[in-house]
């Protein structure tokens, strides 16, 4: 999607809000209040029912899909016995309730697990965890795959496919355990591995992802709803590619825990090494028969957020400027560069003059140290951005779009060059916070979390840098 179409404005209400919880002690000045406007109104356009009204239509029993490439697939839904719903993630449950709304009574059921419900009707909304999985998520997890297994050739099942489904939707594979799942996760997000790296790992040690779902619900037609949390959107990635092929082998996966110097735990350890010998089957590649009758489909990714902040800093004068969609990397070090960025256009006008808002999406990791502290990675991007910030014309935010960074309930932060002296923390303890990956308490002392609760979606980070520069925008505001 580029730019906003004419109903995806923030103000129409029609569509869900996301709320900044403690908005009004946020904005500062007007450049606050410009970042924090373009975080709500990116956030809002990737939501399900926004999303859906976009690229989901229903005429004459026809149901119609355009993908953010802009090509349309058309559903006869009249061919069909059943059209049932499964799939798991942040926005699962108002995926689900966006289904409802647009399908009615030509849905006959179906079940999804989220830890952010909606009100639905006829499709089950159940409980999951995120970002570690649990015993509550596996026995939500079975319906989803009792429905799918029911689901015969002459029927259609959506598969709500978004982030987050990789720790949600829960099946461990052969004799390992949830709590083998939960602590191979906890090693890998601690790493700094890359998503891809993690989701190869999980893929393998599941019934469920890598194609998984996909072969239970074979031989329906099966059709992927996919919100994308991932950098480069492949299809294989988000959610652990549950309805997608895996390229990816069990000597790939522990080829990961070696890269990264993680131990165990023993079960996950030797069901990897079994599988590498050829005792368990790989993963279904894509010429397996199981995807004949699965399509896919990208209905929103972190471009649909970064788009609509950009049109909201256009409407109030500013200058935006993407810088990519797919930023990745080590969150401290990437928010010095952006920062860096941010100077530069203040000093030279390049690589756009200001006023400016700098945009950025992806999703930057964190190599744990020690023990750890509390916080995220956006937290740290933010608490590093502080320590670097010495112009009062730049103000940095950054949130993950489902409104909790890590294994935290905030969803990231906003700073600038005056937060961390107004809070009296000394810079060389906000520098070993930094260290010491305890983000949250040195942010909390200076005011600036932002708190979101959950959003209803998951199309991973978004960077706002306002780079106000000579009396700012012009204040304008062309939002209807």
């Amino acid at each position: 999607m580029t730019g906003r179409d004419s109903d995806s404005d923030c103000t129409d209400d029609r569509h869900a809000h996301v709320t900044i919880e403690n908005r009004s002690t946020l904005e500062r000045t007007p450049a606050h209040e410009l970042a924090l406007e373009c975080v709500t109104a990116g956030l809002e356009a990737a939501h399900p029912e926004r999303v859906l009204d976009e690229r989901l239509a229903v005429e004459d029993d026809v149901l119609s899909i355009r993908d953010v490439d802009g090509g349309t697939t058309r559903y006869e839904l009249a061919s069909y016995d059943d059209v049932v719903v499964v799939g798991g993630g942040n926005a699962a449950g108002h995926l689900a309730h966006a289904l409802e709304t647009h399908l009615g009574d030509r849905l006959s059921g179906g079940a999804v697990v989220t830890d952010d419900p909606a009100p639905t009707d006829l499709i089950e909304v159940l409980p999951g965890d995120h970002p570690f999985p649990s015993e509550r998520g596996r026995e939500s997890t079975r319906r989803v795959l009792e429905i799918a297994d029911g689901a015969g050739e002459d029927d259609l099942v959506l598969a709500c496919i978004t982030g987050g489904g990789s720790a949600l939707v829960v099946a461990p594979a052969g004799s390992l355990s949830v709590d083998d799942l939960r602590t191979v996760t906890d090693d890998l997000l601690r790493s700094g591995a890359s998503i891809d790296e993690i989701n190869a790992v999980r893929k393998h040690c599941s019934a469920v992802k890598g194609g998984g779902l996909a072969d239970v619900a074979s031989p329906a037609t099966v059709v992927g709803l996919v919100l994308s949390d991932v950098v480069g959107d492949d299809l294989g990635v988000v959610s652990s590619g549950p309805i997608s092929p895996d390229p990816t082998t069990y000597a790939d996966a522990l080829a990961v825990l070696e890269r990264y110097g993680i131990d165990g735990p023993d079960a996950v350890l030797e069901h990897l090494r079994r599988g590498d010998r050829g005792e368990f089957p790989e993963t279904p590649v894509t010429s397996a028969a199981t995807f004949d009758g699965v399509t896919s489909h990208l209905l929103a990714s972190a471009t649909t957020a970064i788009d609509a902040a950009a049109g909201i800093a256009t409407d109030r004068g500013y200058d935006p400027l993407v810088l990519s969609s797919g930023i990745r990397g080590e969150s401290s070090e990437v928010a010095r560069v952006h920062v860096a960025i941010a100077e530069e256009c203040l000093a030279t006008g390049n690589p756009v003059t200001p006023p400016a808002v700098l945009l950025s999406g992806g999703e930057t990791t964190v190599s744990v140290t020690g023990d750890g502290g509390t916080g995220g990675p956006n937290q740290e991007f933010v608490l590093s951005a502080a320590l670097e910030l010495t112009d009062e014309e730049i103000v940095v935010a950054s949130v993950d779009s489902d409104g909790i960074d890590g294994p935290t309930d905030v969803a990231g932060a906003i700073v600038d060059s005056s937060s961390l002296a107004a809070s009296g923390l000394e810079f060389g303890e906000a520098r070993t916070a930094l260290a010491e990956n305890d983000a949250q308490p040195a942010l909390e002392a200076m005011g600036t979390l932002v708190r979101t609760g959950p959003t209803g979606t998951n199309v991973n980070d978004l960077r706002v840098v306002v780079v106000d520069g000579e009396g700012g925008g012009d204040g304008s505001d062309s939002r209807s």
